[in-house]
């Protein structure tokens, strides 16, 4: 809500006037915060200001968002939002309303998550993974980014479809499952690519497929789920932009333009797809209704796998 005798005009004449903060609700190192900080960069220079990211990891990303939501409606506060958001209020109740608290700016990528695998599995395709994991019921872990975050949900329902009983063992964030994966402490993850990207070159683990109904342009040897032994497997990470609602429309408007600006150059077009994620914006409405449909699909994958929050 605007203070009074300040109207959302005035707050909007010269935006922004501040350093603008950039919360990602994971630690350092997943998809959320890569993201975030690509975007951060070029916003500073587009806005004027300094776009400063700050890491709030913890539930699932709710802490954040928590943030987010009650900070004061001045569009000094934004939140790299991913795919999680969308996922938590379908398993937990939450401090906040995702439709009522936040202000949607607009959607800036798409893009899959990986299966990877510890070298120390013996599993060298997807058949050969869920032969493992039948065989061994209770037994295989993976790794996520904590309870109601993508890589939970992907993996509930790769479990789901292959009737398998796999361990959950939520981490802070995405950085912290990949080391837990490429050590050796967890059997398997599904991170995002760009979390991913560092260790896919390396011996540290081993990828075996990805979500999406097409392959990533980033890891175009790696088959999709789909493809590998999973018929009707879909599954795709996103990350978008909000901010506290009662934000005025001149800002949000102004956010809007600013990130898509930014996120369709050809220079973050190119970063982006070495990531291995697409570029997709869209208006503050169509992003609203995108969160919207998420969620109800989410709910009815959660109903489907019985995923819960640990």
């Amino acid at each position: 809500m605007v203070g009074a005798g300040v109207s959302g005009s005035a707050l909007a004449q010269g935006y922004p006037l501040k350093p603008v903060h950039m919360l990602v609700g994971f630690v350092p190192g997943g998809g959320a915060d890569i993201v975030g900080r690509m975007i951060a960069q070029k916003l500073t220079d587009e806005l004027g200001r300094p776009v400063v990211v700050e890491n709030r990891p913890g539930a699932g990303s709710a802490i954040a968002t928590e943030r987010v939501a009650k900070a004061a409606p001045d569009g000094y506060t934004l939140l790299m939002m991913s795919a999680s958001a969308a996922i938590l209020p379908a398993m937990v109740k939450l401090p906040y309303d995702l439709e009522r608290d936040l202000a949607p700016i607009t959607l800036v990528s798409m893009g899959p998550l990986v299966l990877v695998v510890h070298p120390s599995v013996p599993a060298r395709s997807v058949k050969e993974l869920i032969a493992l994991a039948r065989a061994r019921p209770g037994m295989m872990r993976y790794a996520s980014n904590g309870a109601g975050s993508p890589p939970h949900l992907a993996s509930e329902l790769f479990g789901t479809m292959a009737k398998l009983k796999l361990v959950h063992v939520p981490y802070k964030g995405g950085g912290d499952a990949v080391i837990a994966t490429a050590s050796g402490e967890i059997d398997m993850s599904f991170p995002t690519v760009p979390a991913a990207m560092p260790l896919l070159g390396t011996n540290k683990f081993r990828p075996l497929a990805v979500t999406t109904p097409r392959r990533s342009s980033a890891l175009a040897s790696v088959p999709t789920l789909d493809e590998a032994g999973l018929p009707g497997y879909q599954f795709s990470n996103w990350n978008g932009v909000g901010t506290t609602a009662g934000v005025p429309r001149d800002i949000i408007m102004r956010l809007n333009a600013a990130i898509a600006k930014v996120v369709n150059t050809p220079e973050m077009k190119k970063a982006f797809n070495d990531q291995g994620i697409e570029p997709q914006t869209n208006t503050p409405q169509e992003y609203a209704k995108f969160l919207r449909n998420e969620i109800a699909r989410n709910t009815m994958l959660i109903k489907l796998s019985g995923a819960k929050a640990e």
